[in-house]
């Protein structure tokens, strides 16, 4: 505790970071669990039994911001009091941080898929990506599927850790287990499903508002990974959705860099919805792409946390002196 007391808070925040993901990628590689599975029963409960589509649009909408704050400031609240009593308090940053942060094992469910569908098994690689889109798997294609999975390591990489780690270690484990709440709010609430396009307005928002900052980082990253083989060219391709408030920049920089076509039309609880192509004069992904998708993701990673610890050391050292 001394040792841990002589530390500056983002130090110290990096440090449990570190520590946790280990934990965290040594546990999920193992164990598959999902810690936040009740809240996100509540969530769907708690949508059907609020949401009322026969309601006006602004009706709507207003239900899905109050069913929002209504179920995310008791409890960040009651957390919020529940920490002075902690005596612990790296064990209790370090458990909040463990129930934010989402899976670490995409990469290894990638790479089961792209083996399943080099063995032409399509349907053992749509039921193993079944659970983790919201979209539905049974009409995809091998293309669709090898897109799919690309889009979704992406995407749930970036919400689910990327942007948890950074909250973290600047605002705190309060602030990213509340995110982490209001992100599955977001999924259950996606307004992509026609019933809740109003309802989930506000919990996309606050959410796409969080991870814009992140997202540009992130990308910015995969996109030095293509260093020397067009990277200039990729940036003026994409630039044009970097200040858009939604996803389609990082998943343009992703389609560049991987030299693949990403995006377009998906099935949502059969409701086809048109959504913009990135890279559409690249070729359809493959499985190996998969892989080399999971390379990209994961050197953004490291590299961050790399980042991370040298500013941290380098912060410390001089608060120090």
């Amino acid at each position: 505790m001394t040792v841990f007391s002589e530390l500056m808070p983002f130090s110290y925040h990096v440090l449990i970071l570190m520590v946790v993901l280990v934990i965290k990628f040594t546990v999920s590689h193992f164990v598959a669990h999902e810690p936040l599975r009740i809240f996100q029963f509540y969530c769907l409960q708690l949508g059907n039994k609020v949401n009322n589509s026969h309601h006006s649009t602004q009706q709507q909408t207003i239900a899905g911001l109050l069913a929002l704050l209504l179920t995310l400031v008791p409890i960040a609240f009651i957390l919020w009091l529940f920490a002075d009593f902690v005596a612990v308090d790296y064990l209790w940053q370090g458990l909040l941080l463990y129930f934010a942060l989402g899976s670490l094992n995409l990469g290894s469910i990638n790479k089961t898929i792209a083996q399943a569908l080099v063995a032409r098994q399509n349907y053992l690689a749509k039921q193993i990506l079944q659970p983790w889109l919201l979209r539905t798997t049974a009409p995809l294609s091998p293309v669709g599927l090898s897109k799919s999975a690309i889009e979704m390591q992406l995407l749930r990489s970036l919400q689910q850790v990327y942007v948890v780690s950074l909250v973290f270690v600047t605002c705190g484990p309060l602030a990213a287990f509340s995110y982490r709440l209001m992100l599955e709010m977001h999924y259950c609430w996606n307004t992509k499903l026609v019933k809740f396009k109003h309802f989930g307005f506000y919990p996309q928002l606050f959410i796409q508002l969080i991870q814009w900052l992140p997202s540009r980082l992130m990308a910015l990253l995969i996109l030095l990974t293509s260093l020397g083989q067009g990277t200039l060219l990729s940036w003026r391709l994409t630039r044009g959705h970097f200040f858009q408030l939604n996803n389609n920049f990082i998943i343009a920089v992703h389609a560049y860099v991987l030299v693949v076509k990403l995006g377009g039309v998906a099935m949502y609880q059969e409701e086809k919805l048109r959504k913009i192509t990135f890279n559409d004069l690249a070729k359809q992904p493959e499985p190996q792409d998969l892989i080399k998708a999971n390379r990209k993701v994961n050197f953004s990673y490291y590299s961050s946390l790399f980042l991370l610890v040298l500013l941290a050391l380098g912060w410390q050292l001089i608060t120090s002196n």
